[in-house]
């Protein structure tokens, strides 16, 4: 098979994994995989995960792929707190809440970091329009908000919660209270209850 064939019957996947290729191809010999890589036609992911070089240079991917490569997920956290502008921090990994174990990947899109929270835990995200009619799935503010005080314990101080520096005018004219407070229950754990408190003292909400 020539790169050209494979290109054309994958490209729009932009991503893909070796178990898609093999339902299209059940005899698909792998090492083509590695050797196109080699001469720069895909670009590895993590193992078993590949995408087209051309998609390096388009916006939105990074953020796609971290759904596409360790699911399910949705990106949240850091991530995305900075894409809302809630903090004031340029974010260098893409931050992601997902079910299975706590991970990280690095490729030429950029590095990737996964946390682990239980099943029930993950909600709170929405599907976010990109190029090519793709979704992202990405936490609401509030349930980005959350998630970081759930997973980062060392947030329970007011202290610690203000160099986190959120942003003021959006704590008080954009967060959603009502959908803080849902989500927050939804978790059943003191200790965010806790740190959930100390954020409004600290941010006088």
């Amino acid at each position: 098979m020539t790169f050209l064939e494979f290109k054309d019957k994958m490209f729009d996947l932009a991503c893909f994994n070796i178990y898609q290729v093999y339902a299209w191809k059940p005899d698909f010999d792998r090492n083509n995989l590695t050797r196109w890589a080699k001469k720069g036609y895909l670009i590895r992911l993590r193992q078993g995960h590949f995408a087209f070089a051309e998609y390096k240079n388009k916006p939105d991917f990074p953020l796609y792929f971290a759904n596409r490569i360790y699911r399910p997920s949705y990106i949240s956290l850091h991530t995305a707190l900075s894409f809302y502008g809630m903090i004031p921090e340029a974010v260098v990994q893409i931050t992601s809440v997902t079910s299975l174990k706590t991970t990280s990947f690095a490729n030429d899109f950029g590095e990737y970091s996964y946390k682990n929270v239980k099943e029930n835990l993950l909600f709170g995200y929405e599907l976010k329009p990109m190029a090519n009619n793709r979704t992202i799935q990405f936490a609401t503010p509030e349930k980005a908000l959350l998630d970081l005080l759930y997973l980062y314990p060392f947030y329970d101080s007011q202290q610690e919660l203000e160099e986190l520096r959120l942003d003021e005018d959006y704590l008080h004219d954009n967060l959603n209270m009502d959908s803080l407070a849902k989500y927050c229950a939804r978790f059943k754990s003191k200790a965010l209850n806790h740190r959930v408190k100390l954020l409004f003292k600290t941010y006088d909400l």
